[in-house]
């Protein structure tokens, strides 16, 4: 249900069409809300049809059809009861970590090789948040306050934290593994 409301909250700063909110999601949000351009559009259509959103058609020569999505007064409310609400929870599932779970069928260098892997991608992840900041700039000379963009970037802080932690985490494991004090060996 979270995806309706990122796209609300993104409608609530401006209209968008479809492709321009996946272009949004992607210079912002994606590093904790991945959403593809189907998954857009059919919340989109969706949304339209519970009243949250009107679209406007706009006939372009040589082009299809441009449908820009606009937020409802209802789209509002729904909104703000929703941000006014309870955090929802994450259900906490994680791949990876029922691959770690079960690990203890692999051999020492097959954990290491994954783990290694791992930081690697944990280390990738971070230098894309380090761009992140600059796709929030971009989006908030054209719709934010500095008071929203200050609550963005609290979710990026949130997001390095993670990552960082992970990684720590990570790393740690491989010096267990190295130093041989992985039990059984």
């Amino acid at each position: 249900m979270s995806l309706e409301y990122a796209i609300l909250g993104f409608l609530n700063y401006r209209p968008y069409t479809g492709y321009e909110l996946k272009k949004v999601f992607d210079r912002t949000v994606s590093y904790f809300w991945p959403a593809d351009q189907s998954q857009i559009y059919r919340t989109l259509a969706r949304l339209e049809e519970a009243g949250f959103v009107e679209v406007e058609k706009v006939v372009q020569d040589d082009l299809p059809m441009k449908k820009i999505h606009h937020i409802t007064d209802k789209g509002r409310r729904d909104l703000d009861a929703w941000l006014s609400g309870p955090a929802p929870m994450d259900q906490g599932r994680s791949a990876a970590l029922i691959q770690v779970f079960f690990a203890g069928r692999l051999s020492d260098e097959q954990v290491l090789e994954k783990f290694e892997e791992h930081a690697a991608k944990l280390r990738e992840i971070l230098r894309q948040f380090e761009g992140i900041p600059e796709g929030i700039k971009e989006l908030s000379r054209e719709a934010m306050s500095e008071r929203e963009s200050f609550f963005w970037m609290l979710t990026l802080e949130s997001g390095l934290y993670s990552m960082r932690s992970s990684l720590e985490w990570a790393e740690s494991v491989i010096e267990r593994i190295k130093k041989g004090l992985v039990p059984g060996n």
